[in-house]
């Protein structure tokens, strides 16, 4: 793609919004699945390849490292999707502001490397934060080419970016954890992925950046950034000091136990929400002055989101315990109970994170960064009061805090627009319901089946997952039916499930596939 034609002017997409919306979504939702398979199988192969003390050391550095990765790239990225316009030279510009940062940063990080190491009281963290800080440049060389792109709405090139970088990246520490490497395999395997990444995103986006030159405009991007970045240091803070605490109060096993019960807990954001973030912005800013098709829009996108949300948070409530023995293996227990207190929140927590896209789609990133401080000073009340209990208390003051904050956060970034909270109620209250009243009727009915002798097997805990997986399932369905007065609520989101699937493109391709290509034999 070239974004700019000859006069330096951005090529909008000629397609209708609402395609390219639905399109996008669906190819992003796609993406974060492969996503999410690809990390799955990385953690069963590494589980089984290192130590939780692995795991933890590079826990303790990447916890401060990803806040440096994600300057520019949460910002700058909102700041180019959201602007009305945006020339080659104003472009240019914020280039060099990413990458010139992400170079101070770099140098920055490698140096405070035996600061951490004090910090933990870990020799290891110093030589770990030496190699990670090479992600925090390679992140910011790629940050504008991609914007460009999700700005084009070319959600199909960035997902297969997406896609092949984690490949690479997994491959990359499977690879060097079988021969050996211990937690360097970790490390090499978080460079390889934005430096994969920054080499699809020049590849796909044919831009080239001039010079800078003085050009209006600049100044107000920068500042729309900042306020991105605050907001997300605050936001930041809040998803990882628990990490800190742990890793500080403990050691580096017990970050690790925990580390990997937050990840299956985060999983879920990485597909329904942060996947389709870029989107969502692109969508609603271009109809942020109609307050109609607005609301519209967002809270269908939010029924669909609590229908899938609630019923995974039930589910893995339910079965999380189960599903770290069968990813981790023997030895990880630590982590499936820490889990149980993890899954109630999940579905709350992809509600909550919907409340960035109003605030960033109307241009509002100022009032984004106000809430992100009362965010921060509550949940790290919770996490205080949690380490009391350790890490298992730290994971229910997770669950507490998507509880306690997703109202109040709905009703002050509606404000502006003037969303009532009542309609986000009335789009997900009986999906909460459903999901609550299906946890306790199957664990009601698992209760009376006799538990299997060997019950620590491999093959028993797969029965006794896909048992309680299918149990759930019936009652969630059964009890959004009754709710819901029928089967509406299906209907719906498969209508939208078509949508987003290009199903005619792909019949065509299927019926001309024999045509132009030839058939081989192997």
């Amino acid at each position: 793609m070239r974004p700019f034609d000859s006069n330096g002017t951005f090529c909008r997409p000629e397609a209708a919004i609402r395609q390219l919306a639905i399109r996008g979504a669906g190819v992003t939702v796609f993406s974060g699945s492969m996503g999410i398979g690809l990390q799955l199988i990385s953690t069963i192969v590494l589980a089984r390849l290192l130590t939780a003390a692995d795991f933890g050391v590079v826990t303790m550095v990447t916890t401060f490292s990803l806040l440096l990765v994600n300057f520019g790239l949460n910002g700058f990225t909102e700041a180019v999707i959201q602007r009305e316009d945006i020339g080659h030279t104003l472009a240019t510009n914020l280039f060099w502001i990413t990458v010139s940062a992400g170079f101070v940063l770099t140098c920055a990080f490698a140096a405070a490397g035996s600061v951490l190491a004090r910090f933990y009281h870990d020799p290891l963290v110093k030589h770990v934060a030496a190699g990670v800080s090479l992600t925090i440049f390679l992140t910011s060389a790629q940050v504008m080419h991609l914007a460009l792109l999700k700005r084009a709405m070319r959600f199909s090139q960035v997902s297969v970016n997406d896609v092949i970088s984690r490949a690479v990246s997994i491959a990359t520490a499977i690879l060097l954890a079988w021969r050996g490497f211990g937690y360097w395999s970790l490390v090499a395997g978080a460079i390889a992925q934005p430096f994969s990444a920054c080499i699809g995103a020049w590849t796909m986006c044919r831009w080239l950046p001039g010079l800078p030159q003085r050009v209006p405009g600049t100044g107000a991007m920068v500042r729309f950034a900042f306020h991105v970045y605050a907001r997300f240091t605050f936001n930041y803070f809040s998803r990882n000091t628990d990490n800190v605490l742990v890793g500080w109060r403990f050691d580096a096993q017990a970050l690790g136990f925990y580390k990997k019960a937050y990840d299956l807990f985060a999983l879920s954001s990485g597909l329904l929400v942060s996947s389709l973030t870029s989107v969502a912005i692109a969508a609603l800013s271009r109809c942020k002055n109609d307050p109609h098709q607005f609301q519209k829009y967002l809270f269908r996108a939010l029924s669909a989101i609590a229908f899938v949300g609630m019923g995974l948070a039930g589910e893995l409530t339910l079965t999380g315990k189960y599903v770290i023995k069968v990813l981790l293996g023997p030895g990880w227990e630590p982590s499936g109970q820490m889990f149980t207190f993890f899954g109630p929140g999940i579905g709350v927590m992809l509600l909550y994170g919907t409340t960035d896209w109003i605030h960033l789609s109307i241009g509002r990133p100022d009032r984004w960064f106000r809430w992100s401080i009362i965010e921060y000073v509550l949940t790290a009340l919770l996490f205080l009061v949690g380490l009391h209990w350790g890490p298992v208390g730290v994971a229910m003051a997770w669950t507490a805090s998507f509880w306690l904050l997703t109202v109040p956060a709905f009703w002050y970034a509606g404000r502006p627009m003037k969303l009532k909270v009542t309609l986000l109620i009335n789009a997900v209250w009986k999906y909460v319901a459903a999901a609550l009243l299906a946890v306790l009727s199957a664990a009601m009915a698992l209760s009376r089946i006799p538990a299997p002798v060997a019950a620590s097997t491999t093959s028993t805990v797969v029965a006794q997952l896909a048992l309680a997986s299918v149990l759930f399932a019936s009652f969630y369905l059964a009890c959004l039916a009754l709710l819901y007065r029928g089967m509406a609520p299906l209907r719906e989101h498969s209508r939208l499930l078509g949508e987003m699937i290009p199903w005619n493109r792909l019949s065509r391709f299927a019926r001309q596939a024999p045509a132009s290509v030839p058939a081989t034999r192997t």
